[in-house]
């Protein structure tokens, strides 16, 4: 079973995409923050991170730029999510490491595509 991590200041997006993700088996774990969620990829590296760009303590950039340093921090396929369209944003993010990047406000079938592109379900 695959571990998923989502990372989020907002419990409703959280939520949102917790339920998405649900009926596909994934072990899913949930932070508040940047932070936090760096502090879980350090005692335990999950498969796939889906992390917010704006959070409060640490932003998603900062987060990605940090766990891609890790040992084993290429391990995980990040997905980072935005309210930012503009190109500069969204290569910012590629450049720094993500794999794929969401779109906010996002649909269900939004999030199933970017992970079937990173091959979270196989």
């Amino acid at each position: 079973m695959k571990e998923l991590l989502i990372v989020d200041d907002s419990s409703t997006i959280r939520k949102a995409i917790s339920m998405i993700l649900k009926p596909f088996g994934f072990n899913q774990h949930e932070a508040e923050n940047g932070k936090i969620a760096l502090d879980f990829c350090q005692n335990a590296m999950p498969d796939i991170v889906i992390v917010d760009w704006n959070m409060p303590v640490m932003t998603g950039i900062e987060f990605l730029e940090l766990v891609r340093k890790l040992e084993n921090g290429h391990k995980p396929k990040i997905v980072l999510c935005t309210t930012n369209a503009e190109l500069e944003h969204i290569q910012e993010a590629l450049e720094k490491g993500a794999d794929e990047y969401i779109i906010k406000p996002f649909t269900k079938e939004m999030i199933e595509e970017k992970l079937s592109m990173i091959g979270a379900f196989e």
